[in-house]
């Protein structure tokens, strides 16, 4: 699919129909499984992405209901051992977390998903669960799906991660639950933490010290999830970058996410000049509130520090470093390359096709702020490459190419996106 987008006007814009988290809304449906009662879980993220790990779920023997905005998942006695290959769509954070559950888990399963998904490393997550002694194999010797897990008790750990992740994180943390001893996880710098806090709420005693991760595993079965999830501030952020590039305009964003490891993005957009206010309505298992920002000049910046809280945003970012007067330099950010495309490259040829001087490192970029041209976008089949050159278009005329990815994370985008710019 072709999605062409045109500058319509400046525009004042208030929303709640940002697309729920989906880090949150795959945690929500995987850690259902952990307790023996209903879990409950409103404003679940009806992507393509969450929905194929809430289908997971069910193959393993969970009873999910719908009731209005509402999912009852009703966990199994026992886990089921599917017949069939477990689709994980395109989603990392799907297939990797679930090989760090499934690891530790009785039964025999199969991790696949599409041609995007296949093509991901794995070995990060299943080397070090392999290293517990989790039983894991896939394509080029492990290395990509499809992914088959052999389930078993695992040993306790103490693992010093060479990258900040909070996918490798997390399936450690899921594999160390039923362990029988404290197991430790520590990274070179704290990557985001909703496992972390959504554990904690179910029971779990785990907790952060430094960069360090202590759990401390338990027998009994955990709490259920009684959640609404909160809106993506990874979503929302296209319409914020919208905002801080045209001019006299603003967005208010509804019901997001205030997690500090989620809203880096925004602090820097704020170091660049745009004005932006967070205001908390809530925080019962995450902070949530609204998010107002509003246009003014934009300057280069440097971003080199927190880069797993940015991991996400980084391409929608470098539509801002587009616009701003003077360099914006990323370093440090070699993760990127191992994202739904290797978004380093994406983001240095389609801002080239777009008249921008961009210089490409191995662990980033050095973007040229000037005026960007008409262009036709390759989205890589990487949705956030495909939504942040949508946004380009509300200051030039450009058209992007294999558009559908952007169903996988957020369905709604393209009708949100029309009521600020021309969309064909």
């Amino acid at each position: 699919m072709i999605l062409q987008v045109a500058p319509n006007k400046s525009f004042d814009f208030v929303t709640d129909k940002i697309a729920s988290d989906k880090s949150i809304s795959h945690r929500c449906a995987i850690f259902s499984l952990l307790s023996e009662k209903p879990s409950h879980v409103r404003n679940f993220l009806g992507a393509e992405d969450t929905m194929c790990t809430l289908n997971i779920v069910k193959l393993l023997g969970a009873d999910v209901q719908k009731r209005g905005d509402e999912y009852i998942i009703t966990p199994p006695l026992k886990l089921a051992e599917p017949p069939c290959i477990l689709d994980c769509g395109n989603s990392g954070t799907a297939i990797r977390l679930l090989m760090g559950f499934l690891s530790s888990q009785e039964g025999f399963f199969v991790l696949h998903g599409d041609k995007y998904l296949a093509s991901r490393p794995m070995k990060r997550v299943a080397n070090p669960l392999r290293d517990i002694g989790a039983c894991i194999d896939g394509r080029g010797n492990g290395e990509y799906a499809p992914i088959s897990i052999r389930g078993k008790k695992l040993e306790s750990f103490s693992y010093e991660s060479p990258i900040a992740s909070a996918q490798v994180k997390s399936a450690l943390i899921l594999a160390g639950l039923k362990s029988e001893a404290t197991c430790k996880f520590s990274e070179p710098e704290l990557s985001r933490d909703h496992t972390e806090k959504m554990l904690k709420g179910m029971g779990v005693d785990i907790k952060t010290e430094g960069t360090t991760v202590i759990l401390n595993p338990t027998c009994k079965k955990l709490e259920p999830l009684n959640i609404t999830v909160p809106n993506d501030p990874s979503s929302g952020f296209f319409f914020a970058v919208a905002a801080a590039i045209t001019p006299n305009s603003k967005v208010t964003l509804k019901n997001m996410l205030l997690n500090p490891t989620r809203i880096e993005a925004y602090k820097v957009l704020q170091r660049m000049g745009a004005n932006i206010e967070f205001i908390e309505t809530d925080n019962t298992y995450e902070s949530v509130g609204d998010i107002i920002i509003s246009y003014a000049p934009l300057n280069g910046v440097v971003v080199e520090e927190n880069i797993p809280w940015l991991i996400d945003e980084l391409p929608a970012l470098s539509i801002a470093f587009a616009c701003a007067s003077g360099k914006s330099l990323v370093k440090n950010a070699q993760e990127l390359r191992v994202k739904e495309s290797d978004r380093i490259t994406s983001v240095v040829e389609n801002l080239k096709l777009c008249g921008i001087n961009v210089t490409e490192f191995n662990d980033g970029y050095e973007v040229s702020g000037g005026k960007l041209q008409s262009a036709t976008i390759n989205s890589f089949g990487d949705h956030r490459i495909a939504m942040s050159f949508a946004i380009a278009g509300l200051v030039v005329p450009v058209k992007i190419e294999d558009t559908e990815c952007i169903q996988t994370s957020f369905p709604n985008f393209v009708e949100l996106l029309s009521q600020i710019g021309s969309v064909q």
